[in-house]
């Protein structure tokens, strides 16, 4: 029983004995948990006693204190609240930043965090931010040549893996790691790739995709490797995230998924997908709430995303695309079973007003411009 006293008690007595900063990342872990609807036991408990003591405290929520959000600005475009598990090659979880954070503290190097953490509070006192960038730029050029050295083989790899477990559950956490070093290694580019897009992209259509493809096209001909992050950063300018498959349909000679998987921006694709995954999720927990306002805007777009990508990319189901975006459809309709399933035979449910396109539609008019000798339709 999660409002038992004597079990409330034991909570209280265990968060007593471990450090403020293992309660800082205990506290990352559940409201991490909880973002991606993972449950655990007395959770409402720990939480409750978590949050109490930070606000008692006059911490702020954000576990990342100042030092450490210099440190991670040049990057944090990249950042998503997504699992680390989750993260794509191109994303960064908000969820792992903690404790890897307090590795660099702790373990990694040590001294010279301690260092750079007192020059910053004094200049961030004193309202110095050319300098505090300064610092944080050094400092993060140090962590960046010692964490290349560390991850450099298997083994080093291994062992950074099993210290980095005392500081986080979360199996993703290393390739977080990973990403953190690859984006530190070429800070000053990901930030200037930012800025040089439009902050907001309305629609990516034909002038607005070019203006977007000359920065994109120059970074990722200087930092190949990179591409994942530009195309994380793109995505997050577009107010229709599912217009980033653009980059990759729009290059392509032909509809079908072979020649748009040959195009550079292919991964955009996979991008899209994820963002229809995290959709997925939002309905679930929606659902789990019982939000139903919620959870039919949410089911709307999960269509509409759908519809994007089946009308741009013909043959989608033979491709490894259209395998995985099948695998998120039927785990979409699996929770609106469930959720329809209690209803008394003839009543309608809300969210069954959110019709699926009829994509048998789209493929006869595909077949039907093929027999026309029409081909490729621009402007898809």
């Amino acid at each position: 029983m999660e409002n038992d006293p004597t079990q409330i008690d034991r909570i209280q007595q265990y968060l007593r004995r471990i450090t403020p900063q293992a309660r800082r990342n205990l506290l990352v872990e559940i409201e991490r948990m909880q973002i991606y609807g993972e449950d655990m036991p007395c959770s409402d408990i720990i939480l409750a006693e978590l949050r109490a003591e930070f606000r008692n405290s006059g911490e702020s929520q954000n576990r990342v204190g100042n030092p450490s959000r210099h440190f991670f600005r040049p990057i944090e475009i990249l950042f998503v609240d997504r699992a680390a598990e989750l993260a794509n090659s191109g994303q960064i979880s908000r969820g792992s930043l903690a404790a890897i954070w307090e590795w660099i503290t702790k373990s990694l190097l040590p001294t010279m965090a301690e260092e750079y953490c007192e020059a910053m509070k004094t200049l961030l006192v004193m309202d110095k931010a050319r300098e505090a960038h300064r610092i944080a730029g050094e400092f993060q050029g140090k962590v960046a040549k010692c964490l290349q050295s560390t991850l450099a083989s298997e083994e080093l790899l291994e062992r950074t893996r099993v210290v980095l477990a005392q500081y986080t559950a979360s199996r993703g956490a290393i390739e977080d790691l990973k990403k953190i070093v690859s984006a530190l290694l070429i800070a000053d580019a990901i930030v200037a790739f930012n800025q040089a897009l439009p902050a907001s992209i309305d629609n990516l259509d034909a002038p607005t995709l070019a203006a977007v493809r000359a920065p994109l096209d120059a970074f990722a001909a200087k930092y190949p490797h990179a591409v994942p992050f530009a195309l994380t950063i793109v995505a997050k300018h577009l107010k229709t995230p599912w217009q980033l498959i653009r980059l990759a349909t729009k290059m392509a000679p032909g509809r079908r998924a072979p020649q748009v998987e040959s195009t550079p921006y292919a991964a955009s694709v996979s991008v899209v997908l994820d963002h229809l995954d995290d959709k997925r999720l939002g309905l679930q927990r929606a659902l789990k709430g019982s939000r139903v306002a919620m959870a039919k805007d949410i089911l709307t777009e999960i269509y509409t995303i759908e519809e994007a990508l089946q009308v741009r990319i013909e043959d989608l189901g033979a491709s490894e695309w259209g395998r995985r975006l099948d695998k998120l459809m039927a785990a979409v309709a699996a929770d609106l079973q469930i959720e329809f399933q209690g209803l008394p035979p003839g009543v309608h449910h809300v969210l069954e007003s959110c019709k699926r396109h009829p994509h048998a539609a789209h493929g006869m008019l595909a077949s039907l411009r093929g027999m026309l000798g029409l081909g490729h339709r621009p402007g898809a």
